[in-house]
């Protein structure tokens, strides 16, 4: 077996083929080069990506890369199936919440700013032309793609690496594989504990699909004395209050599991739930901000 840490799009990765062969090493050793040409067009952070490009079209139409048209479209999909909930039109409110830079560039505390009203553009007034990558945003909107572009890139690793083996990719806790291990065996994935890095709530075994965490407890700071964090609820155009602090969804694909992720989170407990429960290709661990751990019922399929 070959595995291969990396930093890429903000956070740590880590690529394994089952296979071990020189074709294996070869095409194993491309992975961080395909994130760091995946960053370079999807990451709002870089002034020179094709994306901040395209934020600044200000209502003209851009055709755009297969790489931006593509997670664009991931991003879309995700925004259909959430009823606008997981949405790229959340830039300005990202911004105004203080995450107007990388992550590890943020400061401990920030001066307040004034609370944006929820987005008031419709995800569905951007035109994506997928046959020839033409994008439309409407007049004054930027696109944040975090939502969804690691599930993106984590599906795009996978079916490149796939062709020489049986490959697992952990793209900063959203993981994919790309079936059953070299033995047939399915791929073992610890549900670590928010609230200890020794600790674990659960053994998955997967044999095929993904998996993906989303949660309040890393990606947060301080602004005008209030904890600020990245989850944005469209509804009120603020970081999400709600009772979960992590939750943790299996599906078919990292992109799914990560738009699923998030959307149980916004809604909280109960409401997130229930939404999981009423797909069944889903299946999710909840934990509540109290510690209190809630399991969907499909979940007891994929536990060791």
């Amino acid at each position: 077996m070959l595995t291969l840490p990396f930093s890429a799009m903000g956070c740590q990765m880590l690529a394994v083929l089952d296979r071990e062969d020189d074709r294996a090493a070869e095409r194993l050793a491309r992975a961080p080069g395909w994130f760091a040409v995946w960053e370079r067009h999807l990451s709002r952070f870089r002034a020179d990506s094709e994306l901040a490009r395209l934020n600044q079209a200000d209502g003209q139409a851009v055709r755009v890369s297969p790489t931006l048209a593509a997670a664009l479209a991931v991003a879309l999909e995700a925004a259909d199936l959430s009823g606008g909930l997981v949405t790229p039109t959340l830039l300005a409110a990202l911004e105004a919440a203080g995450y107007d830079r990388s992550f590890s560039e943020l400061v401990p505390e920030q001066a307040a700013q004034p609370m944006l009203p929820p987005t008031s553009v419709d995800w569905r007034q951007i035109q994506l032309d997928r046959a020839t990558r033409l994008v439309t945003l409407p007049r004054g909107l930027r696109l944040d793609l975090g939502g969804t572009a690691k599930g993106w890139a984590a599906n795009a690793a996978l079916r490149r690496l796939s062709q020489v083996g049986p490959v697992l990719i952990d793209a900063g806790g959203d993981i994919a594989v790309s079936g059953a291990m070299a033995d047939g065996g399915p791929w073992s994935i610890t549900i670590a504990s928010p609230f200890s890095e020794t600790e674990q709530l659960g053994m998955l075994q997967l044999a095929s699909g993904a998996v993906a965490t989303s949660g309040r407890d890393y990606r947060r700071w301080r602004q005008g004395g209030r904890v600020q964090h990245h989850l944005i609820d469209p509804r009120t155009g603020r970081p999400a209050e709600t009772d979960l602090l992590t939750v943790t969804v299996v599906a078919a694909s990292c992109s799914l599991a990560e738009t699923a992720a998030k959307v149980a989170l916004i809604l909280g407990s109960r409401a997130g739930l229930a939404w999981i429960e009423a797909r069944p290709g889903l299946a999710g661990l909840l934990v509540l901000e109290d510690g209190r751990v809630v399991r969907s019922r499909r979940l007891v399929r994929f536990l060791a």
